[in-house]
């Protein structure tokens, strides 16, 4: 099978296409031949050195969208399937065309949602349906701040947590963003460049969820935050570190969660790929490439331009 690695750190021009040994399942495996894959920021730190990978050369990917090739532990040849925990699978990442995936971390796909749509929701949106509900107890009629409404997990957790009942408030660096956030159901897109989050959301009476994907701004986090909110740490897209005050932290009772490698679990990434067919929800997808473009969708991602996901496809 063909694979996209890298045999040693680098810029993204140390991504090549090498022609490695099929895997071959064990007994609680299924053999998925992959549709398509994404591109993630961990993919760009382990490709450049800064996240060290265990063995070189290695396989990115830690999503695939695949076909089920033979029938195995209650799966059958030609169904359609997601993992979001392909970089634990046999085979490598999603990069690789083939993969040997345990049994219990395959989703079904269901019919209408291609595989690109499948994939871009994927881990991003397995991480912010744990964040929102798993973690978070998201109710209807809550007001939930969600930071980065135009990363991945961003926009898809501004759908989810619309479709669920809630207000929600979100950021944008842009008015072309905020436009975007507002056509996918946000009720508050707020300009962080240029106005202040805590305050804007106080005023709405503040938030009883707050979704923090950029971590250096947990300060303002506490204070959009209600009495008794919550806040879960989920990204630190602005860096690892924050200064915040801890007595207002204190008198407000909020309590801060860290979300870790966070993912709901098979059985509700089945319920937001239903969503996606029902079209309740709609994955961002940025660009789309074949594999063999690997090098140019890290290039991509790199640049800080992008809203959604860049989707890299097998033939």
């Amino acid at each position: 099978m063909k694979a996209i690695q890298f045999s040693h750190y680098g810029d993204p021009d140390v991504l090549q296409i090498q022609e490695v040994a099929d895997p071959t399942p064990a007994q609680d495996e299924v053999l998925i031949e992959v549709k398509a894959t994404t591109v993630n920021r961990l993919d760009l730190f382990q490709r450049a050195g800064s996240r060290p990978v265990g063995n070189l050369p290695f396989t990115p990917g830690l999503e695939a969208a695949g076909i089920i090739l033979q029938d195995s532990n209650g799966f059958k040849t030609g169904e359609h399937v997601l993992t979001t925990r392909a970089s634990l699978a046999r085979g490598g990442g999603g990069y690789a065309s083939k993969l040997a995936v345990p049994a219990k971390d395959l989703a079904r796909i269901p019919t209408g949602v291609s595989f690109e749509q499948a994939v871009a929701a994927g881990l991003a949106a397995s991480t912010a349906w744990g964040g929102l509900f798993d973690l978070g107890k998201l109710k209807a009629g809550e007001r939930v701040l969600i930071w980065a409404g135009s990363s991945g997990v961003g926009s898809i957790a501004v759908q989810l947590a619309e479709h669920a009942g809630a207000w929600v408030a979100t950021t944008a660096s842009s008015e072309e963003r905020a436009q975007a956030l507002k056509q996918l159901g946000a009720d508050l897109v707020i300009n962080h460049r240029q106005q202040n989050v805590g305050e804007l959301l106080q005023e709405a009476g503040g938030a009883q969820l707050v979704i923090e994907l950029v971590s250096s701004t947990l300060q303002d986090s506490l204070q959009a935050a209600a009495s008794d909110g919550r806040i879960i740490l989920i990204g630190n897209l602005g860096g690892k570190e924050a200064t915040v005050d801890t007595q207002a932290w204190r008198l407000k009772r909020v309590n801060v969660l860290g979300g870790g490698q966070l993912r709901t679990s098979v059985t509700n990434e089945e319920k937001f790929l239903q969503l996606i067919a029902e079209h309740a929800i709609h994955p961002l997808i940025a660009r789309t490439l074949p594999i063999e473009q690997a090098a140019e969708a890290h290039r991509l991602l790199d640049s800080g331009d992008i809203q959604g996901k860049i989707v890299l496809t097998h033939a």
